[in-house]
């Protein structure tokens, strides 16, 4: 990892002396920006903090999820309270343990095809990637059972196509922003220790959403190029929900605390699922 972050750093620090002057750098290169490429991109995402993250609940169905859960006696079942995390183990952040592990960050991969034009100092194009990242990310609610509910999600696959402008000082290097709809097949899990009740899931995974950054490319030659990308991914993730039923009586079907024997849906507070991404670049010029 530190020789990926001192890669980085050299390219950041070589770009501007590679640019300083009108004409090319590298004599090798004559096309400039034009034309179609096809490449790869990979590197390390990351995600926002989300630790104030929680499940919220639907309790008699009625679509809005701002109901308490309550015991019998009227208490807050889930007085053990929340964390932006999966569980550890059945007890909660108020009982002397911890009880989450961290959302992973995690490397990511995706092929690549754009095509370029330059016009002057100018560079306009589209380009469209195809890949998966290796993140994951969950919210873990604890009862005073003691029990823990924890709602996991991840990136199977996903696609974008993106507009790229940028400006080039010298026929070889490229400073460029980029921005595009972005397509992704999220998987959601659900899971508990709580063994009383029947938890079933459901919900649409493919999602639409954005994609926005920047980055550096340098050419190397008339037919290479390799380069540093910044990418912001956010995706719109409320469709999926857990439906609680099973014996009448327990807090989810409790229809004398204010909910209803047909159980309570959950659902994630945090209704958006946003990453970035520093990644390199590499691409061959036709």
């Amino acid at each position: 990892m530190k020789a990926y972050w001192l890669a980085i750093g050299t390219l950041l620090t070589a770009a501007p002396a590679m640019a300083q002057d009108g004409g090319s750098s590298d004599p090798m290169v004559t096309g400039g920006f034009t034309g179609v490429y096809v490449g790869a991109a990979g590197g390390y995402d990351v995600q926002s903090n989300d630790r104030s993250s929680r499940i919220l609940f639907d309790r008699n169905l009625d679509g809005n999820f701002n109901d308490s859960v309550l015991t019998g006696g009227g208490a807050n079942a889930f007085g053990p309270g929340f964390c932006g995390g999966g569980a550890t183990g059945a007890t909660g952040p108020q009982n002397g343990s911890v009880g989450c592990r961290r959302d992973r960050d995690a490397g990511a991969y995706y092929a690549r095809v754009g095509w370029d034009q330059q016009m002057g100092r100018i560079v306009v194009g589209v380009v469209g990637e195809f890949g998966r990242s290796d993140i994951n990310d969950s919210v873990t609610a604890f009862s005073s059972t003691p029990a823990s509910y924890t709602m996991y999600r991840d990136i199977d696959w996903e696609a974008g196509i993106r507009a790229r402008a940028g400006y080039t000082p010298n026929d070889s290097t490229l400073f460029y922003g980029t921005f595009g709809p972005g397509y992704a097949r999220i998987n959601s899990e659900f899971s508990s220790t709580n063994t009383a009740n029947t938890f079933t899931g459901r919900g649409d995974r493919d999602q639409f959403g954005i994609q926005a950054g920047g980055g550096i490319e340098q050419r190397i030659g008339d037919h290479f190029s390799v380069g540093l990308e910044y990418l912001y991914h956010q995706y719109q993730d409320n469709d999926y929900r857990v439906r609680v039923t099973g014996p009448a009586g327990t807090p989810f079907t409790n229809a004398a605390n204010g909910g209803t024997v047909s159980g309570t849906d959950f659902r994630r507070s945090d209704d958006k699922f946003r990453w970035y991404s520093l990644r390199a670049t590499a691409a061959f010029r036709f």
